[in-house]
């Protein structure tokens, strides 16, 4: 039967079944690794046929691998894109589709607080002539002052790193469409399980592979998924510069892929468990998780998203050394950077992102120095509970 008579319509059927040939090479149940640099062709006119989009085939590493195919395939499919492409990291997805996109005179917008280094990628953009404006509220006032005639392009987080802000997609993609803009929505934390942000209206969307969608802390990979006439012009930027995951990457990426929805409603699970708790204790100052009613955008994030993800940041109350303090006497997450992994990890914002900024420009950037950022991977809530009760029942 086809995927036609059987539509895959589960998050888990997806993302176990989508993207792949029912029947593989040499009839393996798993798909084998293309570990190849480049494709034979047995005579020239075969060459022509397959440039000519006649016969279907491979090149050259570069310009693609079947690994690599399976992996965008099965992804775009659980975001319900056309297409996708994969490449070195979750930054070199965000690096490659601005500078495919942008033109020297253009200008480009982000929206709220996002992954430091894509803020600070949008401000090496000036050496390139593109120019480059922050809203850092969900002020619509400020977001139509700060558009312009040159604006291009509107890059947003949903949910935003750290402070997971969820942005009102319908009514931003509505403006992006009265304005001409392009949407491109890095929706790495929601994953396709709790958020397609394409069905409310983004044109492009990103992700981080090497967290939730990889989800053991053991590969690096991004990707971009959207309409095909969307990705032409990043697909060719992307074959010229070279910037693409590897084959054994994509083998990696496509075995994490299996268990995606499940990893992520456990992790849903235990972010609100979490959430909860924290906000209750007398030692917390602040919690920042969408899916408690204190959020500002919890209310769009209830009608918006399916889950509010594993990832919960909060401010403990007091000095930054208690902060420090509360961090270091935690027994189970790791400290560590990256998140969306089967392991919890933990870390310190204003330490680990921000430390070369003085604690008066970590505020003025919304990081204030008692933050911290928990990413829940699979391990039993009540446990993950139990021991941060007891690392702040030292403080």
């Amino acid at each position: 039967m086809s995927q036609e008579e059987h539509p895959l319509t589960g998050p888990s059927t997806r993302s176990v079944h989508a993207g792949e040939d029912r029947l593989k090479f040499a009839r393996s149940l798993v798909n084998p690794v293309a570990q190849t640099a480049t494709y034979i062709f047995e005579t020239v006119e075969e060459f022509a046929a397959f440039k000519a989009g006649e016969v279907p085939s491979y090149e050259y590493g570069r310009y693609g691998n079947p690994t690599l195919a399976v992996a965008e395939a099965k992804i775009a499919a659980l975001e319900g894109a056309a297409a996708g492409l994969l490449c070195a990291s979750g930054m070199s997805a965000v690096t490659t589709s601005l500078l495919a996109l942008l033109r020297g005179g253009e200008h480009l917008i982000l929206l709220g607080d996002c992954y430091r280094q894509t803020t600070k990628f949008c401000r090496l953009l000036a050496r390139f002539g593109i120019a480059f404006s922050q809203v850092k509220a969900w002020d619509w006032d400020d977001l139509e002052r700060e558009t312009r005639s040159e604006t291009r392009l509107l890059f947003t987080e949903a949910p935003t790193n750290p402070h997971l802000r969820v942005v009102d997609l319908k009514r931003l993609s509505g403006f992006t469409r009265d304005h001409g803009l392009v949407l491109l929505v890095d929706s790495t934390f929601a994953t396709p399980v709790n958020l397609r942000p394409l069905e409310h209206g983004a044109d492009l969307v990103i992700h981080s592979a090497t967290k939730y969608l990889g989800g053991h802390n053991d590969l690096v990979a991004g990707g971009v998924f959207g309409a095909a006439e969307g990705l032409a012009p990043i697909r060719e930027f992307q074959r010229v510069c070279g910037n693409l995951a590897d084959p054994q990457t994509a083998y990696l990426l496509v075995r994490g892929l299996k268990t995606l929805a499940l990893r992520v409603e456990r992790q849903n699970q235990t972010g609100l468990a979490l959430a909860r708790y924290l906000e209750a204790h007398p030692k917390v100052r602040q919690v920042y998780y969408p899916g408690l009613a204190s959020h500002p955008d919890h209310e769009v994030a209830a009608r918006q998203m399916t889950g509010f993800g594993g990832v919960v940041s909060f401010e403990i109350d007091g000095d930054p050394q208690r902060t420090r303090a509360f961090v270091n006497g935690l027994r189970i997450p790791y400290l560590a950077p990256s998140l969306g992994g089967v392991e919890s990890l933990v870390t310190h914002p204003a330490t680990f992102s921000y430390y070369d900024l003085t604690p008066q420009e970590r505020l003025a950037a919304g990081i204030p120095d008692q933050l911290v950022r928990y990413a829940a991977g699979i391990e039993e809530a009540e446990e993950l509970i139990a021991d941060l009760d007891q690392a702040l029942a030292c403080l």
